[in-house]
C-alpha cells in the first residue's frame, strides 16, 4: 500500500472499520465519515480514540482525500459520493482495497449469487482445510476481507462471499476462481431494475484472464442471458442436464470423479447445486477425491438455513431466517414431503410476492404473516391458502404451534429482511429458536 495516499472511509460497517484499521496498521492516513449519530454505534467512544472520525453526516472533511473506501450499505447515489465523483476522487469498495494490498502468493476464490453463497463458501473453506491448506473465509460472511492478515505471505487461499453491493466498485478485483450460483430478484429497492442488479453480479468475472476459472450455474436462465458478459470460458454445473459437473440419482459427477451426495450433510436440490459449485471451485487445487468426499460428510450446516430446531409433541420446527427473498422461500416450500405451516414477513425489498402463489397453493398448509410486509403479503397471497395476520412475532409463532397437529412442520421462512424488528437475520432466527424452546 502507498502510505502517501490519503483515504476516507464512508460508512461504519464491519468492512469499513476493518479497512480503516488496515490502513493505519500499514502506516497510512485515514478519516472515517459516518452518516448516523455517534450513539447509534455501540463502539463510538472507542472508535473516536482510534481514528479521526465524524458522526451525524458527511462534511467537506470527507473529501480531503485521494481515495474513498465506501461501505457496502451506503447507497451509490449518496450526495457525498456524487460530489466526490465530480471532483475526480477515486471511490472503491473494501473488496477492491483488500485485493490491492493482499499478498500476490494468496489465491482468491470468490462466490456470489442471490442464494446459497454462505453455504457454498463455508463448504469450500471446509474442503480446503480438510486438505491441509491454509485458508481464511471472509467478505459478506464472518470476518471482513481486510480484517485478515492478507498482506502477509502464508495464506494459500482467501475464500470470499460477495454481495452485489460489494461488487459495485471493483475496478481491478480479479479472483483466481469466480463462482456465480444463481440470480433471482433481490435488493430491488437499491437498483433501478432487475437487469441492473443482475449485471452487477457479473462484475465478479470482469477482470479475469484465461488462466483464471469462471464457474456458473448452467440451469439459471438469467445467467444464460448475460453469460456473454463473461470475458473467459466458463465451467458449468447442473442439477437438470449434462454438464462438466452434474447431479443424477444421488451421485454428483465432476469430470471423471463421482461423489455420493446422499452422504453429504446438506441435502435438497439447491444444496446439490451448492456442492457442485464448491467441488468445481477447489478443483484447481488438486485435492484427492477421498478427502473431498470426507469433507462433504463432515461439513457442519450453517444455522438459519432450513435449520432444524426441535420437535414438540410430534410437531417439527425449522428456522429459515436467512430466507430473505422469495427464491429462498421456494426452496423451503419444496424441501418437505408434505405441506407446511409457513411464517412469512419482515422488511420488504421491492419484490412481487405473488411469484410464490403457485407453490403456496401446493405446499402451504397455512400461512402466518407478521412484520412490516404482512398486509402487503396478505393481499398478494389471497386465495392460495388459509392466512393469519399476526403482527407480534412471538404470538405468530405461538399461534402456529397451537394450531398445529401431530406430524406438522412449522417453518420460519420470511421472504424479507429482518430490519423492521431485528438487527439482522441471525437475531431473528435466534429469537425464533428461543420462542420455540419456550413452547416446550
Amino acid at each position: 500500500m502507498d502510505a502517501n495516499i490519503r483515504y476516507t472511509v464512508i460508512g461504519l460497517a464491519r468492512s469499513g472499520i476493518a479497512a480503516a484499521r488496515k490502513i493505519q496498521s500499514l502506516g497510512g492516513e485515514v478519516f472515517i465519515s459516518e452518516y448516523n449519530p455517534a450513539d447509534a454505534h455501540p463502539q463510538w467512544n472507542v472508535l473516536q480514540t482510534e481514528f479521526a472520525i465524524e458522526f451525524g453526516g458527511h462534511t467537506q472533511r470527507a473529501l480531503q482525500c485521494d481515495c474513498i473506501i465506501v461501505s457496502p450499505g451506503v447507497p451509490p447515489n449518496t450526495p457525498i459520493l456524487r460530489e466526490a465523483a465530480s471532483r475526480g476522487i477515486e471511490i472503491i469498495s473494501e473488496i477492491e482495497f483488500g485485493y490491492r494490498i493482499k499478498s500476490h502468493a494468496s489465491k482468491i476464490i470468490a462466490v456470489t449469487g442471490s442464494n446459497g453463497k454462505s453455504t457454498t463458501v463455508s463448504l469450500i473453506h471446509h474442503l480446503l482445510l480438510q486438505a491441509g491448506m491454509r485458508s481464511v473465509l471472509g467478505g459478506n460472511i464472518g470476518t471482513a476481507f481486510t480484517a485478515h492478515p492478507i498482506e502477509e505471505p502464508g495464506l494459500d487461499v482467501i475464500v470470499l462471499e460477495l454481495s452485489s453491493f460489494q461488487l459495485e466498485r471493483v475496478p481491478s478485483f480479479r479472483p483466481d476462481v469466480a463462482v456465480l450460483l444463481n440470480i433471482t430478484p433481490d435488493h430491488l429497492n437499491r437498483y433501478p431494475d432487475f437487469d441492473a442488479y443482475a449485471q452487477t453480479k457479473f462484475n465478479i468475472f470482469a477482470h479475469q484472464k484465461p488462466t483464471d476459472v469462471a464457474i456458473i450455474n448452467g440451469d439459471d436462465p438469467v445467467i444464460k442471458r448475460f453469460a456473454s458478459n463473461i470475458p473467459i470460458a466458463t465451467t458449468a454445473f447442473s442439477t437438470e442436464s449434462a454438464a462438466p459437473c452434474c447431479y443424477q440419482d444421488g451421485v454428483i459427477r465432476c469430470g471423471d470423479r463421482f461423489f455420493d451426495a446422499s452422504r453429504a450433510t446438506i441435502r435438497g436440490k439447491h444444496n446439490h447445486a451448492n456442492i457442485m459449485a464448491a467441488l468445481l471451485a477447489v478443483q484447481p487445487f488438486g485435492i484427492p477425491q477421498k478427502i473431498l468426499q470426507k469433507g462433504l460428510e463432515t461439513f457442519t450446516p450453517l444455522p438459519h438455513r432450513l435449520e432444524y430446531v426441535r420437535t414438540i409433541d410430534n410437531v417439527e420446527f425449522y428456522n429459515d431466517s436467512k430466507a430473505t427473498n422469495t427464491d429462498s422461500v421456494k426452496y423451503a416450500l419444496q424441501a418437505f414431503n408434505q405441506p407446511i405451516r409457513i411464517i412469512l414477513g419482515g422488511a420488504g425489498k421491492g419484490e412481487d410476492y405473488r411469484i410464490l402463489n403457485p407453490l403456496l397453493k401446493k405446499y402451504a398448509k397455512k400461512i402466518y404473516l407478521t412484520g412490516a410486509t404482512a398486509k402487503e403479503m396478505e393481499t398478494a397471497f389471497r386465495g392460495t391458502a388459509e392466512i393469519a395476520l399476526i403482527p407480534n412475532f412471538a404470538e405468530c409463532i405461538q399461534t402456529a404451534w397451537h394450531e398445529a397437529t401431530p406430524g406438522d412442520k412449522v417453518v420460519l421462512s420470511p421472504a424479507c429482511t429482518s430490519y423492521d424488528a431485528f438487527a439482522n437475520f441471525e437475531e431473528r432466527g435466534n429469537r425464533f429458536k428461543e420462542i420455540v424452546q419456550a413452547l416446550a
